[in-house]
């Protein structure tokens, strides 16, 4: 099965909402207990004062995820950049997208956005696999100026209703995409985007995908962009 990274602050007390265990049930999950240390900060200090109680902390995660329905595993960095080992985790697992943590009940409406700067195939690759045979609703949004944008709605919107899932459209004409965006999240329960050119920071560590789930006040699946383990070109 396809595999997801949730990044965790496991040592603050973060846990995963059982909304969204239950959407990533069609998925594998590694569960990445990732804490942040200042500076001047030795990892192996920290690891040895710290590894017991996040293993512990990320084993009974894992367990929650598996009970879900998939296979789960975990990790645990202590690191200086956040960043960077997210990105070193999810290449050496192979994860096809990221999970930003929000709260949130039983998931029953995605919002899907679409744009010109994400692998769409992708991204419906993604959400057809992550809602299989599940009462689940999708809106496939678009923000865009294009004359092209109905005709990319429409395709995509077939193609997930060719695999039995009721699907939406919503298309605004604006040249600011993203804060259209956060307008349509709160009438959704989770939000599945693509990972925009040309970092993923924006999406997974900057101030828009905390903006976004904050906005949602629920998780935000970030499909990660080929990569050459997928057979693409670097």
């Amino acid at each position: 099965m396809t595999r997801v990274l949730m990044p965790l602050a496991v040592l603050e007390g973060e846990s995963v909402a059982y909304g969204l265990m239950d959407l990533l049930g069609t998925m594998d999950v590694t569960v990445l207990g990732c804490h942040v240390l200042p500076e001047q900060t030795p990892a192996d200090q920290a690891r040895e004062q710290y590894e017991e109680r996040a293993v512990s902390g990320l084993e009974d995660t894992a367990e929650e995820f598996r009970k879900a329905g998939g296979a789960a595993d975990y990790r645990l960095v202590f690191t200086h950049d956040r960043q960077q080992s997210v990105e070193r985790v999810a290449d050496e697992v192979d994860a096809r997208a990221y999970a930003i943590n929000g709260a949130t009940g039983d998931v029953e409406r995605l919002l899907v956005p679409l744009s010109g700067d994400v692998a769409v195939d992708r991204i419906l690759e993604f959400v057809t696999e992550l809602v299989g045979d599940r009462d689940i609703a999708i809106t496939l949004f678009l923000a865009s100026e294009s004359d092209d944008a109905d005709d990319l709605l429409q395709r995509s919107a077939q193609r997930l209703r060719d695999d039995g899932i009721d699907v939406t459209t919503e298309r605004v004409v604006s040249d600011r995409p993203f804060e259209t965006l956060i307008e349509a999240v709160p009438n959704h329960d989770a939000v599945v985007v693509g990972e925009a050119a040309p970092s993923l920071s924006q999406f997974l560590l900057g101030d828009e995908s905390e903006r976004l789930a904050a906005a949602s006040v629920g998780p935000v699946l970030v499909v990660r962009r080929e990569t050459a383990g997928d057979g693409a070109e670097e």
